[in-house]
């Protein structure tokens, strides 16, 4: 599709800023098809990079070294593909949300030939903050919208997302104040690495109050003409969490260090303007990231093989340690039985022994007497014998 430009976009940012509302409100415009969030050309990246690893690791006696194949060139041809299928079925894509919306009455003469033209597509996925640095290997002409919202409206708006989405974004306190400073952090780094030319740092708080000026800048950083009809999203209310006015974060669930590290972060970047171009030590380090997360992925199979080995030896252990506790137990069982049948002959001899002592004394005598004229007939029946 040599008419089409492969320079999609990509609203980032950390959840419950507005990156949704903001990408539909781009989707409005007649060059630009908003995506469903798409949650996967991240993690593409990464695994084209250990494919290239794989495909390089033996020099010219692997497939992409011995033609030449550079990193830059291998990514950039699989954007080119993801491009040109998004684009491809725009009109498929647009003729579904669009007859949800008008209905099946229209006929579709009156709908196909307005999307059929646009060029450009826009993704809105929150997680590809953690991605840029990827995303920009797979589009290097991509340009990025960091959509930015102060820490305390974001934790309090992902703590009643479940209001909208029967789900929960986050499971508490804690852990809404470090996704919103992981996403803001990492997009803040993608900033100083790329420069303005690259990423587009927009205010919430300008998106509610003057939204007109903020989508007329926006739209010339995109190096697209203005178009009245993308403020039609901002009719309705931003942000639909439901949070009651009311709501008060309980900061006693939070480490005070993680509120003093989002405040000071939320301050440094609400007060500072974006930098003037971009910074190599800053790339450097958003490359290590990305590198880092590659390695990651890498050596995970090596580590699952790892612990499910580890888990079969314990199960192991653990048969022999219960085979082991099932003969203690039928061996204890065996000495109990011996033990109480000693205990009941010891019983029962205590019995008899009791018995013969409650006997009257005349007939215990009698009874010494016959044994002695018993003893004695005996003797004489012995001494006759021997004569």
């Amino acid at each position: 599709m040599e008419d089409e430009v492969n320079r999609p976009i990509f609203v980032v940012g950390s959840p419950r800023s507005g990156t949704s509302i903001l990408t539909w409100c781009l989707g409005q415009h007649p060059n630009i098809v908003p995506l469903e969030e798409s949650d996967w050309l991240g993690d593409l990246a990464v695994n084209l990079a250990l494919y290239y690893q794989t495909g390089t690791s033996r020099g010219d006696y692997t497939l992409l070294s011995s033609i030449g194949v550079e990193k830059s060139e291998f990514f950039s041809a699989f954007g080119e593909t993801i491009n040109d299928l998004i684009l491809r079925h725009r009109v498929d894509f647009e003729k579904k949300r669009w007859r949800c919306a008008a209905g099946p009455s229209i006929p579709e003469d009156h709908f196909v030939p307005k999307f059929d033209v646009k060029k450009r597509w826009v993704d809105g996925t929150p997680e590809y903050s953690f991605y840029i640095c990827g995303l920009r290997k797979l589009f290097p002409e991509a340009l990025f919208i960091h959509i930015f919202r102060d820490v305390t409206s974001v934790v309090r708006s992902m703590l009643h997302f479940h209001h909208i989405s029967g789900g929960t974004l986050v499971g508490n306190e804690q852990e809404a104040y470090i996704y919103w400073l992981r996403t803001v952090s990492h997009c803040f780094l993608a900033e100083r690495a790329y420069g303005p030319q690259v990423i587009f740092r927009l205010r919430y708080s300008d998106l509610v109050e003057t939204p007109e000026a903020a989508l007329r800048t926006m739209f010339s950083f995109l190096e697209e003409p203005y178009a009245p009809e993308c403020l039609t999203p901002l009719a309705q209310r931003i942000n639909s969490s439901h949070v009651p006015p009311d709501f008060e974060i309980d900061l006693r669930k939070i480490d005070p260090k993680l509120i003093e590290q989002a405040t000071r972060l939320y301050q440094q970047v609400e007060k500072s303007s974006q930098p003037l171009g971009a910074s190599p030590a800053a790339v450097e380090e958003i490359e290590a990231a990305f590198e880092e997360r590659v390695q990651f992925v890498a050596t995970l199979g090596g580590e699952y093989r790892n612990a499910l080995q580890k888990i079969a030896r314990l199960k192991k252990r653990n048969q022999q340690i219960a085979a082991c506790t099932e003969r203690v137990t039928i061996e204890n069982k065996k000495k109990s039985a011996i033990v109480r049948h000693l205990r009941a002959r010891w019983k029962h001899s205590k019995w008899l022994e009791n018995l013969l002592g409650a006997l009257p004394k005349e007939v215990s005598a009698t009874n010494e007497k016959e044994e002695g004229h018993s003893s004695k007939g005996n003797g004489a029946s012995r001494s006759i014998s021997i004569e």
